[in-house]
């Protein structure tokens, strides 16, 4: 553990890293709804089906924890699945919308 988790008793720690593990979630799912940049191209990329992905384990794992987190930590994996889903929703609504734009034809044709 790292220095950080030096002080912390073993429930800490393992709250510590469960808020670490859905932050690490959240990034792949940012990344992939295009708000962040790909730290391996530097670019920013939209790529629904990782954050979707992403996402689904998060929302797995609310459901597997139930019962077993602390408030604190129920109440980050909560608060970061809203945010996702509503992000997830207007990214996907764009991206129906621009392809509903490039497949109509012209009527011109």
């Amino acid at each position: 553990m790292s220095k950080n988790g030096d002080n912390l008793n073993e429930e800490q720690q393992e709250q510590l890293l469960f808020m670490m593990l859905v932050q690490q979630h959240q990034q792949i799912a940012m990344m992939g709804l295009g708000k962040i940049q790909n730290p391996a191209t530097q670019e920013m990329e939209i790529d629904l089906s990782s954050a979707k992905y992403a996402i689904d384990t998060l929302a797995m794992l609310k459901k597997f924890t139930k019962g077993n987190l602390s408030k604190e930590a129920g109440n980050y994996l909560e608060q970061t699945l809203t945010n996702l889903r509503l992000n997830y929703a207007e990214e996907s609504k764009k991206a129906k919308a621009e392809s509903s734009e490039d497949e109509s034809p012209d009527k011109d044709e």
